[in-house]
């Protein structure tokens, strides 16, 4: 991948020197506020390559033979120059980075995972333009004086998810907060899983909205993936391009923060008051509940629930195996007497490789699988939420949802195994133990009726 990354940074250079026109003289250093890294260096396109509307998960599936040939594709049309006005389509000048509305997008050549992004940018009168998180379209910029014959929003403004489903929340801005033409307008953006806000001359435009997965709405938006600076028809100027990467524990406290009324606390981080089951073979330890190592069994709050929301943060050790009992009767397996065992596993672990995928973390055990690739590195907490509505249940995991399963539906199981609690309609919430110091702490439960 190394080898790969230097080769396309080469091909890039040679682009650049190889332009008869400067793409900046301008010399002043880059700059961004405390704890951001400058995007665009205020003179030319380093860091930066050639990108389109790509889904970035097969970019990657490519070899690096017909990756890199992509790439370059991409960034020689980035760098054509024109040959009205002698310049390429993206170039530097005066701190700011400057598109014709021509040629492929600009991209940087490092993804990122979870992120604040701060970019300003000016348009032009019938301009189209947007901002695509981790590859996936789209911030929407646009002009919203424009006309509208086919509805598709303009009036409302810049800063929505424009490609989200019709209706999904963050397809359209709350408010309209674009500046006349001829002026800069500021973008906040934050990003945590597949939670995104957005923030657009101080006006917050989207709240916490799940960016849709344009290229597989049946897929949760990449882990991990590039920002793209689009252009779409009309000259766009863009500066004071800026990245906060955030860590784990910012990241939770940020997930936390929404729609947390309701949630009550349901263990006080010193004791088991309000806990039962076989609680002696777990203990508590630095505020977070762990199964002790070669113990086991499930303990749970011994609180009946019918429909119920849980917020709980986990950290799984290397190997780590447990799992959330839902609608446990209080005896017995719960994967199979419950309604389920959401599975909490290390799935990236050598001797899970060759499992049933109903067994990977957040899948419903035996049953439904969840979607892989969001869990954070071993070690660190996972924010995790999960909503049992009837014989619906739904997984988030630090933001990015990975299960929505309808369990009445399921008519095959792992290994012909039937579930016969998959249709309970209450039951408790607790920990399926496996032996394993897998540690829970945070945990708070919401009745939903």
């Amino acid at each position: 991948m190394n080898d790969h990354r230097s080769s396309r940074r080469g091909f890039v250079a040679a682009l650049l020197v190889g332009l008869t026109l400067s793409l900046s003289s301008h010399a002043g250093a880059a700059s961004a506020p405390a704890g951001f890294t400058p995007l665009f260096n205020g003179k030319d396109l380093t860091g930066w390559r050639g990108g389109d509307t790509y889904d970035h998960r097969k970019l990657l599936g490519l070899s690096p033979e017909d990756r890199k040939k992509q790439i370059d594709t991409w960034t020689k049309s980035m760098l054509e120059v024109d040959s009205k006005t002698g310049k390429p389509h993206w170039y530097g000048e005066n701190d700011e980075l400057v598109n014709d509305g021509h040629g492929a997008y600009a991209t940087t050549e490092k993804d990122y995972g979870d992120f604040e992004l701060l970019v300003d940018y000016k348009t032009v009168p019938t301009a189209d333009s947007g901002i695509y998180l981790r590859g996936v379209p789209q911030v929407q910029i646009w002009d919203h004086t424009q006309a509208d014959p086919q509805n598709l929003g303009r009036a409302k403004g810049s800063g929505g998810l424009w490609n989200n489903s019709p209706g999904a929340p963050g397809k359209d801005p709350l408010v309209m907060a674009d500046k006349p033409f001829g002026q800069w307008n500021k973008f906040r953006v934050l990003m945590v899983g597949s939670r995104v806000s957005v923030w657009l001359n101080g006006k917050l435009v989207v709240d916490h909205a799940i960016l849709e997965n344009y290229y597989d709405r049946k897929t949760p938006v990449p882990a991990r993936g590039p920002i793209q600076l689009q252009t779409h028809g009309g000259e766009i100027r863009w500066r004071n391009v800026a990245i906060r990467e955030i860590p784990a524990s910012e990241a939770n406290a940020i997930l936390a923060r929404h729609g947390a009324n309701g949630f009550v606390s349901k263990f006080d981080g010193k004791s088991f008051k309000g806990w039962a089951g076989p609680i002696d073979n777990y203990e508590v330890k630095d505020g977070a509940i762990l199964c002790k190592e070669h113990k086991g069994g499930t303990i749970y709050v011994n609180e009946e629930l019918t429909d119920f929301a849980a917020r709980l943060e986990i950290k799984l050790p290397p190997g780590g195996n447990n799992g959330l009992a839902i609608r446990y009767p209080g005896t017995g397996d719960t994967a199979y007497v419950g309604m389920c065992e959401l599975q909490v596993l290390d799935d990236d672990a050598d001797m899970y490789k060759k499992l049933d995928v109903r067994q990977y973390h957040g899948s419903a055990y035996g049953m439904v699988p969840a979607h892989r690739g969001y869990q954070r590195p071993v070690g660190e907490w996972n924010f995790e939420e999960v909503y049992v509505t009837g014989s619906k249940i739904t997984v988030e995991l630090n933001g990015t949802p990975i299960l929505n399963a309808d369990l009445s539906t399921v008519k095959e199981f792992m290994a012909n195994s039937a579930h016969p609690g998959k249709d309970r309609t209450s039951g408790f919430f607790g920990f399926a133990g496996h032996n394993d110091p897998v540690a829970f702490r945070k945990i708070q439960l919401k009745p939903l009726k």
